[in-house]
């Protein structure tokens, strides 16, 4: 365990390559030979070493672990996940089986985690949802059918609360309306002049406008409409979210709004 931790802690991040949501990912392993790490692997299987699994493993790319285990299967005619099932056990079993799937399946897992049994884990429906991008929600909801034979909008629709189930259906089906690429200044002004008016002091806030406007914009539109925002309100569009705003509808159009300036 602390080899993995110690992994974990010093895994090198690219500083602005977010190749899925908003996390790096691990720097591709320069003197990368795939068969050299499947062969290194069964040996460490069978000896059960523990530190060479998790030290090939967390310093390798999902693509780079994808292709090893592929390599792994024509030298072994064996799957290598059921392999690390057998030998790991607990923590380091769940951090080296995450690390083999696919960002899409890891994610379809993470959110079925989230809302299966009782309670539901709003943080975490709000990092995955909030952080990907339309083309990786579509893999997302067609890799959690895959695997779990559910719907993925049904499951949020009947496991969140409105307001803010109704800005993760509004991810989940979004569709872009402003020209990428263009500067449409009308569009800029009325959405920020509505996001102004949802908020009116004395007035109830009303959602409705903060979850149209940032599920259906791109992030280049909606940094000038915040900029136009500020100007009008006279705060930023984070404060304004902070005080009109409570619980899981906050958290989520703060995580979507930081996400959208950042990575889109």
């Amino acid at each position: 365990m602390d080899y993995l931790l110690e992994a974990l802690e010093t895994m090198p991040v690219t500083e602005a390559a977010m190749c899925w949501g908003t996390l790096g990912t691990v720097r591709p392993f320069v003197n990368f030979r795939p068969e050299r790490d499947a062969r290194a692997l069964a040996a460490a299987m069978t000896n059960k070493d523990v530190n060479t699994l998790v030290r090939i493993l967390t310093n390798r790319t999902n693509a780079q672990r994808q292709q090893v285990a592929q390599v792994y299967r024509s030298l072994t005619n064996q799957e290598l996940v059921p392999g690390l099932k057998k030998v790991l056990s607990g923590g380091v079993q769940a951090v080296l089986l995450g690390l083999m799937m696919t960002p899409p399946v890891f994610d379809a897992h993470q959110l079925r985690n989230a809302m299966e049994g009782l309670g539901t884990d709003e943080q975490t429906l709000a990092e995955i949802l909030c952080t990907r991008s339309p083309e990786q929600l579509q893999l997302i909801t067609a890799t959690y059918r895959e695997e779990f034979q559910r719907s993925l909008e049904e499951d949020v629709r009947s496991e969140t609360s409105q307001g803010f189930r109704d800005l993760l259906l509004a991810l989940l089906q979004k569709q872009r309306e402003n020209i990428a690429g263009g500067i449409e200044y009308p569009l800029i002004q009325r959405d920020a002049k509505a996001l102004v008016e949802s908020v009116k002091p004395k007035s109830k806030p009303s959602p409705e406008p903060w979850i149209r406007t940032l599920t259906h914009r791109d992030a280049d539109h909606l940094n000038r409409v915040f900029d136009c925002f500020q100007s009008l309100a006279g705060r930023s569009v984070e404060e304004t979210v902070q005080a009109a705003f409570s619980g899981d509808l906050r958290l989520g159009l703060l995580i979507l709004g930081e996400a959208l300036c950042v990575c889109d």
